[in-house]
């Protein structure tokens, strides 16, 4: 594909089929992280891989009790009336444990927080390495799109990343971003329809 078909093929997929993504191609589409811009030129990220369906649920065991707590918070916080971003919650709420297991194949990439706590910036450059990680990640989510792959995540919610830390023994100083799954596409996924942004109304010259 070409790199704007690409952009224009990346979308969000909850529903997986039960193919199983190659090591070789796992390989390729996390070492596009190591090619995304940086802050320290370091490129401090660890990716911790967890497949089948019995080891995935040991890992994301601690999203079960805050489920709840997490569908209120996106009902309080939601005020916009949109009814795609409503519908695309509609689907994504139930799916949030489910859809990390359908694949078979958990990502979790961490990256190495050297400065002040993550959740507790001083500054904006406090976020550097945060910001950096995420950068890497889209890497990735492009470059699974080319690879034919669906991907989503799962931001951590309250004690959600203090446990899973825990779970699977991340040495001090590493934070992780999200928990990442990419696989096939199920043919029934459900994909929320597409917001069309108009980009020159979203440009201003000089001055806002």
């Amino acid at each position: 594909m070409e790199f704007y078909e690409v952009l224009e093929k990346r979308h969000t997929y909850r529903d997986f089929s039960d193919r199983e993504v190659s090591d070789e191609i796992l390989k390729r589409v996390i070492g596009t992280a190591f090619k995304a811009p940086t802050n320290d030129h370091l490129r401090q990220f660890e990716f911790v891989v967890v497949r089948g369906r019995e080891n995935i649920a040991k890992v994301i065991a601690p999203l079960a009790k805050n489920m709840a707590a997490f569908k209120k918070l996106v009902a309080e916080v939601d005020e916009s009336d949109d009814k795609d971003k409503m519908a695309m919650f509609a689907d994504a709420l139930p799916k949030q444990q489910k859809m990390l297991m359908e694949s078979g194949l958990l990502i979790i990439p961490f990256f190495r927080q050297l400065t002040c706590p993550l959740l507790k910036p001083t500054e904006q450059s406090s976020l550097n390495y945060f910001a950096s990680a995420w950068c890497a990640l889209e890497n990735m989510l492009l470059a699974a799109t080319y690879e034919g792959l669906g991907a989503v995540f799962h931001i951590p919610v309250r004690d959600e990343a203090e446990q899973i830390k825990q779970i699977v023994h991340a040495p001090e100083g590493y934070e992780f971003l999200c928990l990442l799954t990419i696989g096939y596409p199920a043919e029934n996924a459900f994909l929320p329809k597409q917001k069309v942004i108009n980009t020159e109304e979203r440009i201003h010259l000089n001055v806002w």
